[in-house]
């Protein structure tokens, strides 16, 4: 599996990576990923790890999302975004970088995985017990979801998936392409000799929002698809019965017009120093307080204007942040309309009276 890495300078704000500055370097970038696009045998896709709340993350991050659309689009774009989390904050235009950000990602990117580094922390404190996490940390466990994500393209499995396969499964809708995701098992080192790993262990804690990479609240939606990967030699048997409890446990926390949602796979490499491992991905409505905590962030700076000049200085229109904001708005909306969504539940022959004979 190919990987690179493109070391560039940093960006304070989205203009500057999209527009002027970002746009110069972009064809060094594409450069690199063509000849690394080139030297694979059997390319599924792209991945991309970008932060949307500084500039160089959501400007050049976004820009090279195009055009990897633009040049390859046969092929999957993921992307691991980090949106802006309450409690962590780096930079004050967050709001309009992540807002510009999530309107191309609507766009342009086939399956988004949503991350924010406040759940990371949490991840970090509560479940791995490390009293100052530092970015290595922080990454380390982003980089345990994408091997699980990617595990199907690189080892043999017995029911098998992929990036392409993923997107088929976990989509139904084009604009709802985020997923929530998480990574089991997940323990302190120093507890890992009082760790019994089973089938059950590893499906509960993959459920489990302690293990979610965003700060989200499950019951704040409902599951519209969900896919488990799991990692070992394991009994087929063994993980669709657990799949099976997951789904009847939680039937009223699925949407009920979307028949067995949940998709399982199993690869028999196990990651290393572990039995087994499972990696969740889900579509959930839950994500839309993500969006609206942006929006309404965006809202507050954007009727006042503020900090707006330095984006016109590189060039923007106005126009792009409003067009932008209702994007964003209108998603919110689509993931509030499929969770109210009821089933409209007819007679066997399609009239809406019930009759059998189908007369008034």
């Amino acid at each position: 599996m190919n990987m690179f890495e493109c070391k560039i300078v940093f960006f304070e704000f989205r203009a500057k990576g999209h527009y002027t500055e970002g746009a110069e370097l972009i064809d060094e970038v594409v450069d690199v990923v063509r000849k690394e696009t080139e030297a694979c045998d059997c390319p599924q896709g792209f991945q991309i790890c970008h932060s949307l709340g500084g500039g160089t993350g959501s400007g050049l991050g976004t820009l090279l999302l195009i055009k990897i659309r633009d040049n390859y689009p046969d092929r999957i774009s993921c992307t691991f975004s980090v949106y802006p989390s309450p409690k962590v904050s780096d930079v004050v235009v967050e709001p309009y970088n992540a807002t510009l950000s999530i309107h191309q990602l609507l766009e342009n990117s086939d399956e988004t995985f949503v991350i924010d580094n406040e759940a990371l922390y949490n991840i970090s404190h509560n479940v791995l017990k490390q009293s100052q996490p530092r970015y290595k940390e922080l990454n380390w466990v982003i980089s345990l979801v994408m091997a699980g994500i990617t595990a199907s393209l690189r080892f043999p499995g017995k029911l098998n998936g992929d990036l392409r396969k993923m997107g088929v499964n976990l989509v139904p809708f084009p604009r709802l392409h985020f997923f929530l995701i998480a990574q089991s098992p997940l323990f302190n080192p120093d507890d890992a000799g009082r760790i019994n790993l089973t089938v059950q262990e590893v499906t509960d804690q993959m459920w489990s929002s302690r293990n979610f990479l965003a700060n989200v609240k499950p019951e704040d939606g409902k599951y519209l698809t969900a896919s488990c990967t799991y990692r070992g030699d394991l009994a087929t048997q063994e993980v669709d019965n657990q799949v099976n409890d997951v789904q009847n446990k939680m039937s009223e926390d699925f949407v009920t017009w979307i028949p067995n949602n949940i998709k399982s796979s199993i690869i028999r490499m196990p990651p290393v120093g572990l039995t087994m491992s499972g990696t969740f991905v889900a579509n959930t409505t839950a994500l839309k307080s993500v969006f609206q905590r942006i929006s309404s962030q965006f809202s507050r700076m954007y009727k006042r204007k503020a900090f707006l000049h330095w984006y016109k200085g590189e060039g923007m229109d106005e126009m792009e942040f409003q067009e932008a904001d209702q994007n964003v708005r209108d998603l919110v909306t689509e993931y509030q309309d499929k969770q109210d969504a009821e089933v409209e539940i007819g007679d066997e022959d399609g009239d809406e009276d019930g009759d059998e004979d189908g007369d008034v």
